[in-house]
C-alpha cells in the first residue's frame, strides 16, 4: 500500500482533512492525536466508552434484579443476540460499500442507542429479547463498519496507530465510566440503574450525529477521483476470499485472549487457587494500564505487512507462556499465587497489543480497498465469533481441567501464531486475483 504525503483533502460536504505528521498519528509521547480526523475519531471514542464503561458493570444485574428475569434466560437470551450480531457484520459492511461508511455506522450507532434507552421499559422476558437483540445485534454490526469508517477518514500511513490510540483512548474511558457504574451498583435502585441505562444510549446517539460529518482522508478521496470500475464489482469479495477468511479466523482464535481476563482468570483465581479475590481486579488494573502505555508505541512497529506477521506470532508464542504461568498458580501459596498470575497477566499484555496491532494491519493490508465495508465486516464477524466463543473454550479447558487445559490453550494460541505466516504467504500469492498488490 502506498502512503499518503500530508496533504488537504475534501469529503463531499467540504469538510478538509490535514494531516500534520504522515508519519505519526500522534503527538506528545502518544498522549494527543496529531491530526483532525483522529482528534474527532477521539471524541467520538471518548463518548461511546464512557457510556459503554458505566453500563458494563451493571447490565445483566438489571435485568435479573430490577426487572427480575432468571439469570440463566438473560445469558442465553445475550448468546442469542450475539450469534445475531455475527450474522449482520458482513452485510452491515456491505452496505456500508453501496451507501458509504459513515452513513451506515451512523444508522447503527442510532439504532443501537434508540434500543439500548427501550431498556427501560422492558417488564417481560420477550420484550427483553427484542430490546436485547436489536441493540446487542445492531451494535456488533457497527464493528466492522468502524473498521471500514477508520479507513476512509484515517491517513492510510497511521492509521494503524491512530487505531492503537483509540484503543487507548477506550480503555481509559471504559475505566472511567465503570467507576461512575460502580457507584449505580452501590445505590441499586431502578432509578440509579435507568439513568446509567439512558447515559449509556446517549453515548451511542451522540456519536451517531457526528460521525457523518468525519472528512475522508486524501487517499480516499484520491482513489474515488480515479477509479474507473464501479466499487460494487467487488461487494461481495471478502466472503470467497479464502486466504482473507484464513486469517480472519486465526486473528479470531487469537481473539479468544481477551475472554481470559474476563472471564477466565477470576473463575480461576476463586476455583483453583489460594490467590484472595481481589487478584482478578489487580490483574484487570495491571492489564488496563499497560495496554494504554504500551499499544500506540507496539502498533507504530507492526504497521506493515512482516512486522505484523512476527508480531502475530509472537502474540501466539507469549499466550502460550502466559498460559503456562497461570497453571503453575494452582500449586503456590497466597503471596506466590498472586505474583504469579501478575506476571502472567504482563505477558498476557505484550501479547495482547501486539496481537491487536497485527490483527488491525493485516486486516486493512489484505482486504481489497475498494470493499473495505464488507473486508472490514467479514474481519469485524469473526473478532466477534471469537469474543463469544471465548468463555465456553476458557471453560472447558482450563477451568475444567486445570494445567492440562492451559497446556491444550497454550498450544492452540502458539500454533495460530504461528500459522499467521503461511496465511499472509498465500494471500499475497492471490493478490492478483484481489485487484491489487498486498504490501
Amino acid at each position: 500500500m502506498t502512503t499518503t504525503p500530508a496533504s488537504a483533502a475534501s469529503d463531499q460536504d467540504g469538510d478538509s482533512t490535514v494531516v500534520a505528521r504522515p508519519d505519526r498519528a500522534t503527538r506528545a509521547a502518544g498522549l494527543l492525536p496529531a491530526d483532525s480526523a483522529l482528534r474527532r475519531a477521539t471524541l467520538i471514542t471518548v463518548f461511546n466508552s464512557l457510556g459503554n464503561g458505566l453500563y458494563f458493570p451493571l447490565g445483566v444485574l438489571y435485568f435479573t434484579r430490577i426487572v427480575g428475569l432468571d439469570a440463566t434466560a438473560v445469558g442465553l437470551g445475550m448468546t442469542m443476540a450475539g450469534l445475531v450480531g455475527v450474522a449482520a457484520g458482513v452485510p452491515a459492511g456491505r452496505a456500508a460499500d453501496r451507501w458509504g461508511a459513515r452513513q451506515v455506522g451512523a444508522l447503527l450507532w442510532g439504532g443501537t442507542g434508540v434500543a439500548t434507552a427501550a431498556y427501560v421499559l422492558v417488564h417481560s422476558y420477550a420484550g427483553f429479547l427484542v430490546a436485547v437483540v436489536c441493540a446487542t445485534g445492531l451494535q456488533m454490526a457497527s464493528r466492522g463498519v468502524q473498521g471500514a469508517i477508520y479507513a476512509d477518514v484515517l491517513p492510510a500511513a497511521t492509521r494503524v496507530e491512530a487505531r492503537a490510540y483509540l484503543r487507548m483512548i477506550t480503555n481509559v474511558g471504559m475505566g472511567v465510566g465503570g467507576a461512575f457504574g460502580a457507584i449505580a451498583l452501590q445505590l441499586d435502585t431502578r432509578g440509579a440503574y435507568m439513568t446509567v441505562i439512558l447515559v449509556n444510549a446517549l453515548s451511542f446517539l451522540a456519536p451517531a450525529s457526528m460521525v457523518r460529518r468525519l472528512p475522508l482522508a486524501a487517499h480516499v478521496v484520491e482513489r474515488v477521483a480515479a477509479q474507473k470500475e464501479p466499487a460494487a464489482v467487488s461487494s461481495w469479495r471478502a466472503v470467497r476470499d479464502l486466504p482473507f477468511l484464513a486469517v480472519t479466523v486465526l486473528n479470531a482464535v487469537l481473539v479468544v485472549q481477551y475472554t481470559l481476563s474476563e472471564v477466565g482468570l477470576p473463575l480461576w483465581i476463586v476455583e483453583r487457587t489460594e490467590a484472595p479475590r481481589w487478584t482478578a481486579a489487580l490483574l484487570m488494573i495491571v492489564n488496563c494500564v499497560l495496554v494504554a502505555l504500551l499499544q500506540v508505541r507496539v502498533a507504530r512497529r507492526a504497521s506493515q505487512v512482516p512486522s505484523a506477521v512476527r508480531a502475530m506470532g509472537w502474540s501466539g508464542l507469549l499466550l502460550a507462556a502466559a498460559c503456562a504461568v497461570y497453571a503453575v498458580s494452582a500449586g503456590l501459596s497466597p503471596v506466590w499465587a498472586v505474583l504469579a498470575l501478575t506476571v502472567g497477566a504482563v505477558v498476557q499484555v505484550f501479547a495482547e497489543v501486539l496481537s491487536a496491532a497485527g490483527g488491525w494491519t493485516l486486516g486493512y493490508e489484505l482486504a481489497d480497498a475498494r470493499a473495505h465495508g464488507v473486508y472490514q465486516g467479514v474481519f469485524g464477524a469473526g473478532f466477534s465469533a471469537g469474543m463469544m466463543a471465548g468463555p465456553a473454550l476458557v471453560t472447558v479447558t482450563a477451568i475444567q481441567h486445570g494445567a492440562v487445559g492451559w497446556a491444550v490453550l497454550g498450544v492452540l494460541f502458539a500454533v495460530t501464531g504461528l500459522a499467521v505466516r503461511p496465511a499472509v504467504r498465500w494471500a499475497r500469492r492471490d493478490g492478483e486475483w484481489r485487484g491489487e498488490a498486498v504490501a
